[in-house]
């Protein structure tokens, strides 16, 4: 108000002293850049003394007065934003003391009111304190958007020195160039980092889905490993002999062969975010594939390093190659007493169908834990250590957990939910596709059903009509063992259209040999994460005339 006032008294008189002026005044906004300069439209008095003239004035002039106080804040603030710091100023500004300095290109910025307000939490944002966003920009390129950058530029507080080498750009600094050459056919969630899934009507072409359409999810950039070199270290027991294993050197355990399916936790992300908005990448339904995998058994390598079974809780925990630029990399863990036990046949896998790992799936070693959560079966695998509790890896303590419906993120507890490792019960139609139009008389519906522990998939129950009817899927695929159902089974139904029909809803539903069975709406199980998304499948599709 004061502001408001000391403006309004100097227009008063500038306007006094304006008598022989001609009656119409003309204002000008300061700015630091004239085509940012806004035109108000011409304001005019006449001398007429009477009072309701003067009041008319008066609240004329009071208007002028607050555009011309608010034009007033935003030329200082202007004249502030255009400060020239040095990058050793920046670098400076790394604590809520001193503030929290970021720069991107040539601008700085500081955003120490926004630390605890990032979406991705205020130690990923700490990453960059003094520095410069690009690197983190490059490796999380959903920032690398209008909004994102809009919402920075509140935070501008000047310019890097020209002097000062300016920081790389976003595509100079890509941390992705050397990514390997994708099939065409996969289906892009997200290029950096790369994840991608099959479509549903090759995914279930055939029994062993084929290396290249092999749905990928990666966390950070590919890194290119020289087989020659590479070395896994395991860390030994008490008394133990750490191990720095060579690829010759794992060829030389046993080497054991099974056929295991793998699972994204947000498989079918996309139909809880039909319900609500949920945090995480839009999987459809080929978040899940199935390979035929060799190594040696990690139970193996394990005790060969002194580890044994034992009685107080432990876990065996997975560091992979890959990693940000701070140097973290991703990693998970299981519990020691599934590593350890033969029947669970964990292993350190160099081959993929046959072939050595393809890049994307871990080249040259990876793990493999059948009947879990595709998260922990840690890719390109640098080092093994047994410890008493779980990995402290963000994806292991603060991703892939279920929560209740009720829970949101101003209120989630990551520590109040176990880490995802056995998957619950899943199934999903891949033909036809949902839209389209199918022959009247007979129509063949297609598709996969899996369960996570091992357990096997004893029925699949497809409906036409929205879940009132129901029929049984015949089964295909490898037979499954007790205890050991690390695969998916395929499943088909050939069923006659009822006359007249010109729409089904079909519908889908799995059934393991612990009697779990799916969901039938998506709405009780929805969770902020997407993850654990099971409930029946269903596609719409016309009949043609």
């Amino acid at each position: 108000m004061l502001l408001l006032h000391r403006a309004v008294v100097l227009r008063l008189q500038q306007a006094c002293r304006l008598k022989s002026i001609p009656s119409r005044i003309y204002i000008q906004a300061c700015s630091t850049n004239d085509s940012f300069r806004p035109q108000y439209p011409s304001l005019t008095f006449c001398g007429d003394n009477s009072s309701t003239r003067g009041w008319k004035v008066m609240g004329t002039l009071l208007g002028l007065g607050a555009v011309l106080a608010y034009q007033d804040h935003r030329c200082r603030a202007a004249q502030e934003s255009t400060r020239i710091y040095t990058k050793e100023e920046v670098s400076s500004h790394t604590s809520p003391e001193t503030g929290i300095w970021v720069t991107l290109g040539s601008e700085v910025f500081d955003v120490t009111e926004f630390v605890d307000l990032h979406p991705g939490g205020p130690s990923k944002l700490m990453l960059a304190a003094g520095g410069p966003l690009e690197p983190f920009w490059a490796l999380y390129a959903v920032h690398n958007q209008s909004h994102v950058r809009e919402l920075l530029a509140q935070y501008k507080i000047g310019e890097l020195n020209p002097e000062d080498k300016v920081a790389p750009t976003v595509e100079t600094s890509d941390p992705y160039a050397d990514d390997p050459v994708r099939h065409p056919a996969l289906k892009v969630n997200s290029q950096r980092p790369f994840n991608a899934e099959p479509p549903p009507e090759l995914l279930t072409e055939n029994y062993i889905t084929p290396n290249p359409i092999f749905f990928t999810r990666n966390h950070l950039p590919v890194p290119n490993l020289d087989p020659d070199t590479y070395r896994l270290h395991i860390v030994g027991a008490p008394g133990g002999q750490s191990l720095s294993l060579s690829l010759d050197d794992l060829h030389n355990f046993p080497k054991y062969e099974i056929t295991v399916t793998l699972q994204c936790a947000g498989n079918r992300r996309s139909e809880m975010t039909q319900v609500k908005e949920v945090k995480g990448l839009e999987w459809r339904t080929g978040a899940i594939s199935t390979a035929r995998w060799a190594g040696a058994r990690l139970c193996d390598v394990l005790a060969q390093a002194g580890h044994q079974p034992c009685e107080t809780e432990a876990h065996v925990c997975f560091e992979g190659l890959d990693s940000d630029p701070t140097g973290t990399a991703y990693g998970a863990s299981i519990p020691l007493a599934r590593a350890m036990d033969p029947e669970a046949e964990v292993l350190l896998a160099y081959e993929m169908n046959g072939q050595p790992l393809p890049r994307d799936h871990g080249f040259p070693v990876r793990v493999v834990v059948p009947g879990v959560v595709g998260a922990r079966h840690v890719k390109w695998l640098g080092r093994v250590s047994v410890q008493p509790e779980e990995s402290y890896s963000h994806w292991q303590r603060r991703d892939y957990k279920g929560f209740s419906p009720s829970v949101d993120w101003d209120t989630v507890d990551f520590d109040s939910a176990p880490s995802i490792q056995e998957l619950p019960v899943q199934s999903a139609i891949t033909e036809p596709r949902d839209g389209e139009t199918v022959e009247s008389g007979e129509v063949t519906i297609k598709g996969y059903a899996w369960s996570g522990g091992g357990r096997a998939v004893i029925r699949v129950d497809v409906s036409l009509d929205g879940g009132l009817t129901w029929q049984v899927a015949k089964l295909d695929g490898e037979e499954q063992r007790p205890r050991k159902a690390w695969a998916w089974r395929l499943w088909q139904l050939q069923a006659p259209v009822p006359a007249g029909q010109r729409e089904l809803n079909i519908v889908c539903k799995a059934v393991d040999d612990g009697y779990n069975v799916q969901p039938d709406t998506v709405a009780p199980i929805w969770n902020l994460r997407g993850v654990l998304s099971n409930a029946w499948h269903r596609v719409h599709v016309f009949v043609a005339p």
